[in-house]
């Protein structure tokens, strides 16, 4: 059987009159599409931060930002996202400039949703097809394999050679390792050096995943299954046929959701949520937890059935701490790319900063390695030597900022304090696994004012899931 039509895309609409933004939903979701809403400019790129539209509809007329203002700022951050103006106050001179700025299109309000609905289906399609043509570009550039997994311990060889082993059959894998060890990254060798190569690579965060929105997620809607299915969603098991599903921290599914996952692996078939026929799919998993699954069985709060179904071939990624001698070479891969990313100079580490990392225990392993790279060649080794135990230390988390005396009080005072907050957050996000509505309340501060510090510090909570 066919797979159906998926959702025409998501976009996101900007207004500051909460009635516009209600119609406007309510029609563009008849015409397939998945509508999100912001009242104001700091809130539209709160949404960005948190959600990947495939275009933008902004009211011209807005009391913090303008709609150019807002455009300016989206293409600062994603310079190829597709941007509508819709404006009551329509002259000559605004839809000239509102183009030259980068609109893809300006209409007048009362708004036509027939000709906005034409407008974003081109929009949507260009920008998917231009996703495409760069997610092509990097597998192509990395078709060998193993370009992102750096080291050369005896570890490492092992992973290496288990991937060389398993990556051309259809077996199960379920990676094992803590977080930030690379997990994703193996199973993305493992796809890339598979049969089902030329197939996208669809990757799912279970932990990401509310829990009454994961049937869906996993196997999709039909229009109308339940209060606010207002068009078909394509589950990730049809997005991922005939090519590599990516289950990561698998161990913290719903026992509900464990039962129906194990289904489809059995059966190779699943049924949409609100749909009468089963849809036959292929779909080659590789699974990742940092979870004691096998505790999880005991206590009940994992299948038995379904650890069995997932371990059939077990991949151990070890910690950091475990191969020290990566160190050297994952610094200078990690400093190399982000001094090209910034167009700075990489800086070396010192000799006490190898010596300090070498007997640092390394919680985040490879990705908290990674992220102070990223910070040094920002900030400079002074930054990143106290985090690590290397030159003098102080305040309650053992990790302070160098103070410079040579700066003035009120400078010397602002760095201090943007180091401990850069610290704070960082422990806060991997406390909560990522989760910023968890960290915001923790700190105590408003969800928009946590992402505005996360972006200036380079904070991302993909890193910390």
């Amino acid at each position: 059987m066919s797979a159906p039509a998926a959702s025409e895309g998501l976009v996101l609409v900007v207004d500051d009159d909460p009635g516009t933004r209600k119609v406007a939903k309510a029609n563009l979701s008849l015409e397939g599409f998945e509508v999100l809403v912001a009242s104001s400019g700091a809130e539209a790129l709160a949404r960005l931060d948190e959600s990947d539209p495939l275009a933008v509809v902004s009211d011209l007329k807005m009391p913090d930002l303008d709609g150019i203002a807002l455009m300016d700022r989206v293409h600062a951050i994603r310079p190829s996202l597709p941007v509508v103006l819709v404006t009551a106050h329509a002259t000559v001179e605004t839809a000239v400039e509102a183009m030259r700025k980068g609109a893809l299109h300006y209409l007048t309000k009362p708004i036509r949703y027939d000709e906005l609905a034409l407008v974003l289906r081109h929009a949507v399609a260009h920008e998917r097809q231009r996703r495409d043509v760069a997610r092509l570009r990097g597998e192509l550039e990395q078709a060998a394999g193993f370009e992102e997994i750096v080291g050369t311990s005896p570890a490492m060889r092992e992973v290496f050679s288990m991937v060389e082993q398993v990556a051309d059959a259809d077996a199960t894998v379920l990676l094992r390792g803590e977080t930030g060890t690379g997990k994703e990254l193996v199973a993305r060798a493992i796809h890339r050096r598979s049969a089902r190569r030329d197939r996208t690579f669809v990757a799912v965060n279970c932990t990401a995943i509310p829990r009454d929105l994961m049937e869906s997620e996993f196997f999709g809607h039909e229009k109308g299954a339940f209060t606010g299915a207002v068009a078909r969603r394509i589950g990730r098991f049809e997005q991922a046929h005939g090519s590599t599903l990516f289950l990561d921290e698998v161990g913290d599914l719903d026992l509900a959701i464990q039962a129906k996952l194990l289904r489809v692996l059995q059966e190779q078939e699943l049924t949409r949520v609100g749909a009468q026929d089963a849809i036959r799919v292929d779909v080659r998993i590789v699974a990742a937890t940092n979870r004691d699954l096998e505790a999880l069985v005991r206590e009940g709060r994992f299948r038995d059935d379904l650890y069995y179904r997932l371990n059939v071939i077990p991949i151990r990624l070890p910690p950091l701490r475990e191969r020290t001698g990566d160190l050297p070479a994952l610094m200078e891969h990690f400093l190399g790319s982000f001094a090209k990313r910034y167009g700075r100079g990489a800086p070396l580490p010192p000799p006490d900063v190898i010596a300090a990392a070498r007997a640092y225990p390394w919680p985040g392993n490879v990705r908290e390695l990674r992220n102070l790279c990223e910070r040094a060649v920002l900030m400079g080794w002074a930054a990143i030597a106290p985090i690590l135990g290397a030159g003098p230390r102080a305040d309650a988390f053992g990790a302070a900022a160098l103070v410079d005396p040579s700066l003035p009080l009120l400078e010397a005072k602002q760095r201090l304090v943007e180091r401990f907050e850069r610290e704070y957050l960082t422990r806060l996000l991997k406390e909560h696994r990522g989760r910023v509505g968890e960290v915001a309340r923790a700190a105590g501060i408003a969800e928009r004012n946590l992402y505005e510090k996360m972006k200036a510090y380079g904070l991302s909570r993909d890193d910390y899931r």
